[in-house]
């Protein structure tokens, strides 16, 4: 309960009438600077409110006396930076590929903007530094499944890698043991032969075996040596490079359950100066085939 005003004994100053653990609280006016902009910012939230959008109605919102938007000017300054690209984008989308590597204006301009649509669109599965992670692959060090060339690479830019489209490339890799195409030993076999093939250890036996195998089912996609057929998506099994792992354990899940990794298909997404400024600054992240 307050108690009665009176004036605190040490300041002569009223008090609120309000004590708390016998503290009593002084009836001290705000300072008049602090009023000042308390007041300031009253009328210029009132200003706001008249001048610019700022209050929502049923539907829509009030437009304000100047009709700013931050949504139209961005959309203005969008509209200024294309018309000042228009050139550039123009004769990209004119040219060839090779062309456009040739000219190093055109190149320079390419660059630049496939490193901002891959930024936007690729990284965040390729990594920002298009490093990749288990089970997308790396960009940078030329190791390529569908060829690395730049037309190869634009044409997986355009249609995917077993997207939804008609013209996508596809060739999955079956699951040799899941489906009882190869038994269990015999999966256990084939894998420390590839394993083998890229330095790894192995039991020496279970390696001739695996051998015999790998000769019966996997040459026709991932050739004789092990090299891998970049036709058919086919990885090389020959080398450290591994895009599910190269652990024993990772090896014989491939083989037993399969893989078949999805790319979409940008031609529905992106426009086609789009792809083809992606396709040169991809290409060029692996110094290229």
């Amino acid at each position: 309960m307050p108690t009665k005003i009176e004036k605190d004994l040490y300041t002569g100053m009223e008090t609120t009438g309000h004590e708390w653990d016998g503290i009593q609280e002084l009836n001290r006016p705000l300072p008049r600077w602090w009023l000042y902009i308390l007041y300031a910012t009253i009328l210029w939230s009132i200003a706001y409110y008249i001048l610019y959008p700022a209050i929502p109605w049923v539907s829509g919102h009030s437009e304000g006396l100047i009709g700013y938007s931050s949504r139209v000017e961005v959309a203005e300054r969008i509209v200024e930076a294309r018309r000042a690209q228009a050139g550039f984008r123009d004769r990209i989308d004119a040219s060839e590929l090779d062309e456009i590597r040739a000219d190093q204006a055109l190149f320079d301009f390419a660059m630049a903007g496939g490193r901002a649509v891959f930024a936007d669109n690729c990284a965040p599965c390729h990594g920002t530094g298009a490093a990749g992670a288990k089970g997308y692959p790396s960009l940078v060090d030329d190791n390529w499944l569908w060829g690395g060339t730049v037309d190869d690479v634009h044409q997986t830019l355009l249609y995917g890698i077993r997207a939804d489209n008609d013209d996508t490339r596809a060739n999955d890799m079956p699951a040799f043991g899941a489906l009882e195409m190869l038994t269990a030993s015999e999966v256990e076999d084939v894998a420390d032969y590839v394993l083998s093939l890229g330095g790894g250890g192995g039991d020496a036996a279970a390696v001739e075996r695996g051998a015999v195998v790998f000769a019966d089912q996997c040459t026709a996609c991932h050739g004789e040596d092990g090299g891998g057929i970049a036709e058919l998506g086919a990885p090389s099994l020959n080398d450290a490079i591994w895009l599910y792992g190269g652990e024993r354990a990772d090896i014989v899940q491939s083989i037993t359950k399969g893989r078949a990794g999805m790319m979409p298909a940008w031609i529905d997404r992106l426009d086609a100066p789009t792809i083809k400024m992606l396709a040169i600054y991809v290409h060029a992240l692996g110094g290229g085939q």
